[in-house]
């Protein structure tokens, strides 16, 4: 068995936090982004955007941007939207969540773009 790696995570240090499974892989390019939110389309999913203070990501709440994109089945909309989340907010993190209508839950939530930390 090979060595578990330890993610030093620290209070003082905004930009070391963890808070998503994606988070502790390397931050996604623009056709992997492309590719879950085709994956969310695909399911059926109702996409909607949040984002935050790289500093409050261990919270619960994130502010939503706008309402979320019910029905949308564009991914160019919805990475459109994404974008201009982001440009918004140049600071924040930016999370991209699929709401499953069928379970009435989040089928996915990862951050699609980090914000700046200071």
């Amino acid at each position: 068995m090979s060595e578990i790696q330890e993610y030093r995570s620290r209070l003082s240090d905004p930009g070391s936090r963890r808070f998503e499974t994606f988070s502790y892989l390397p931050p996604m390019s623009e056709a992997q982004i492309r590719k879950q939110v085709d994956y969310i389309v695909s399911k059926g999913w109702n996409a909607a955007l949040e984002h935050t203070e790289p500093e409050n990501t261990a919270g619960s709440y994130w502010y939503m941007w706008k309402l979320p994109m019910f029905g949308e089945t564009s991914v160019d909309r919805i990475l459109t939207e994404a974008a201009a989340c982001r440009r918004a907010h140049p600071t924040h993190h930016v999370r991209l969540v699929g709401y499953d209508k069928y379970k009435q839950t989040q089928g996915t939530a990862m951050v699609v773009f980090r914000g700046k930390t200071v």
